[in-house]
This record gives structure tokens, sequence and C-alpha cells, in this order.
């Protein structure tokens, strides 16, 4: 998935991640409003939801597990209800390179997520001008492996300079080819999600900022977590 051409596109950026557990939701939001830094929530607390892809070999879940400095990732994302009729959604790829980090993002026509649900409904909502045809063939070898659910918060610096968000209540779902009835299904209401985003030429100030929390920085993906918990 590496060598695909995009023609919507984020400007790379840093993101730092803490999966944090000995602090509860409410204390990391005090820990953030009382940071040198000065951060101030912005935006209302939102539901977040995303269907993941892989190819039959996983070759994402294990790009990530053997450490790839460079991969891409496909998911599509809503917010709001988690099943139902899906009127808004992107299509996106995240792309990592080391720290560095940005999504490619199509527009999708509606689908629903409920028992019925099935790949074929994802190629349907895909059949649209927004998404080029190189896309959809993509899509057509990768097949949806996860869905997942969560909180957020946003938060941003005095300064404007370093988005913070804060995750909880994480779901995970197995998805199957057909027949999905959702049942196989995984929560973490203890874990906290905190990222730290921010231009590439910020690093040594967002070190800084990092350096503030009682917490270490450590290596963490939602993807990954599902997977091991819901599927393997």
């Amino acid at each position: 998935m590496s060598q695909l051409n995009f023609n919507q596109s984020e400007a790379l950026r840093y993101e730092r991640k803490f999966l944090i557990s000995d602090y509860s939701f409410l204390e990391v939001e005090h820990l953030l409003k009382y940071h040198p830094a000065c951060f101030s929530e912005i935006y209302t607390q939102r539901q977040i939801n995303n269907i993941y892809f892989d190819s039959a070999g996983f070759e994402s879940y294990y790009g990530n597990i053997e450490g790839d400095t460079e991969r891409t990732k496909a998911r599509i994302r809503w917010y709001g209800n988690l099943f139902g009729k899906i009127d808004h959604s992107t299509l996106e790829f995240k792309i990592k390179k080391g720290l560095l980090g940005k999504k490619n993002f199509y527009s999708l026509a509606s689908f629903s997520l409920n028992e019925h649900f099935s790949k074929q409904q994802i190629l349907q909502a895909l059949a649209i001008d927004s998404v080029p045809g190189n896309i959809r063939d993509l899509m057509v070898s990768l097949q949806p492996v996860l869905l997942n659910t969560y909180l957020r918060k946003y938060f941003i610096s005095a300064d404007k300079q370093f988005r913070i968000t804060i995750d909880k209540d994480l779901t995970y779902y197995r998805i199957s080819y057909f027949g999905n009835t959702f049942l196989n299904m995984v929560k973490d209401h203890k874990a906290v999600v905190l990222e730290l985003k921010y231009d590439s030429q910020l690093e040594n100030e967002a070190k800084e900022i990092g350096n503030k929390f009682p917490f270490a920085m450590t290596k963490n993906s939602k993807y990954l977590q599902g997977i091991e918990r819901v599927l393997f």
C-alpha cells in the first residue's frame, strides 16, 4: 500500500502517543489544564467510529508488529452513532514515516452498519466520483477486519501550536466477511490514550511538553490492540 498516489492529503506532522493506565480520564484532563503549555478544550466531546481493513495476510498488522518505519493503514471513519445508517463517512489512509504521520482521505456514499453488513456495502459506498479508480481497486483486495469506537476530547495549547486528543471507553468488535452480529466484543474502560500532535519543526518544544507529563510516551495502536483482543 505504500506506493499509492493520492489527490487529497494532509501535511506530515508528528504524533506522540501515551497509553495511560495509572490515571483516570478526569485526572488526565486535570493535568492538561494545569500543564505549563496551558491546554484548553476545543470542540465538543464526540464518539469516533472506525472500520479497519487489512490484506489477507494481515500486512498492516505485521508491519506494525515488526516496527516498519513506513507503513499505510486503511480505515473508514465516522462520528456519532456506531450502528445504523452512516451518511457522512470518509475512507482514510493513515501513512506513517517514523513518528511523522498524515492522512489521505475520500468521502463515501451512505451505507448501513447492522447485522446485514458485508464488504459489498463498502464497495458500493466507494462507487462515487470522489474515490479514484485505483483506490477502489485497492479496497477490493482488502478485507474489513475490525470495528472500534471510543469517546474523544480535544485540546489546544495557549500558543495554538500543539493539539492533544484524549480517548476513553475503547471498544472493539470483530468483523467477518458475512453475517456480522457484532457480539464478539471487548471493552476497555480503564485505558486512556493521549496523542500529542504538532508540526515537524516543533520537535524540541514537543519533547519539553511531553517531559512535563507524569507518564511516558509509548507505542500504541488501537488497530493492533483490537486485532489482538478480538481476532488473534
